[in-house]
């Protein structure tokens, strides 16, 4: 009896070893990220030690900028990402021929779509399993969930806000502008946070163009404008100061009136990730003063 329970105690820890190696094996320890939601995802799931390359327009974490840059997740340069030797490559589905030229070079590659905000947790799960981390992107997820709850509790029963979201126009200006369409995750984020989408009634497309004249008939409660995102963060209070100015000379926008225009050039705005949970919780504090620690 007692040789057979050596025995099984040795085999239980030789099972235990191999699903460890297994395990390891499983996940990639090189890989290219060719967008910034991809890339924020991966180091919110601990993966960031194993990102090897990163598309132009990743800045955020910090921790990225010191890492080779291989094009935009419309244009992913095949090239440059074969040089980096990946064992998976992470690419947006798109008007590119990337997985075709990575199959090519038997390169392992994973495509994402993109689009609301359910899809938002959806490339989670779709991250977390090609990396072999299923159990993080759960772990991420319920976490996600979790504050956003907290932040529909807090908002609950106040009146909403009708907001207004300027995600372009042309530099420096406040002609072309860009706003938020209703079928927008940003309009969805909005709605948690306890606002509705001015174009919300509107059959506008996800992303509309308006005329001031427009702005100004949907008079916004509140006005939040992101259209002055640079490439990179360094020069982003000069850019605040822009929005701010331009918009300023506009009485004519109940928002402006009121004083509740929030420029921003927080990238968070602009990528469908993890941080999605941070713009709901920045615009709660926009529309109804709540905070959250």
């Amino acid at each position: 009896m007692s040789a057979y329970r050596d025995f099984s105690t040795r085999a239980a820890l030789l099972v235990g070893l191999a699903g460890t190696l297994l395990a390891a094996q499983t996940i990639p320890a090189r890989i290219v990220s060719t967008s910034p939601s991809i890339t924020e995802t991966l180091f919110a799931l601990g993966l960031g030690e194993r990102v090897v390359g990163v598309s132009t327009y990743c800045w955020f974490p910090p921790a990225v900028a010191s890492l080779p840059r291989v094009g935009t997740f419309l244009k992913p340069d095949a090239e440059l990402i074969a040089r980096l030797r990946p064992d998976l490559v992470f690419i947006h589905s798109g008007p590119h021929a990337a997985a075709s030229h990575l199959a090519v070079l038997n390169i392992r590659t994973a495509v994402i779509e993109t689009g609301s905000l359910a899809q938002v947790f959806t490339t989670i799960r779709q991250i977390g399993a090609a990396a072999g981390v299923p159990e993080r992107s759960d772990r991420l997820i319920a976490d996600l969930n979790g504050r956003l709850d907290r932040v529909k509790a807090a908002v609950a029963g106040r009146p909403a806000k009708k907001v207004l979201i300027i995600v372009g126009r042309r530099t420096g200006t406040l002609s072309d502008m860009v706003a938020v369409g209703a079928t927008s995750y940003l309009s969805e984020i909005a709605a948690m946070a306890g606002g509705v989408n001015a174009l919300a009634g509107a059959s506008t497309p996800e992303y509309a163009r308006i005329s001031m004249e427009t702005v100004i008939s949907l008079a916004p409660d509140v006005l939040i404008d992101i259209g002055e995102m640079g490439e990179q963060p360094e020069t982003s209070d000069r850019r605040l100061q822009i929005t701010s100015d331009l918009w300023r000379r506009q009485t004519l926008v109940k928002a402006v009136r009121d004083g509740r225009v929030y420029p921003s050039t927080d990238q968070a705005f602009v990528v469908p990730g993890p941080r999605i949970v941070n713009v709901a919780e920045t615009m709660a504090g926009w529309f109804h003063g709540v905070q959250f620690k």
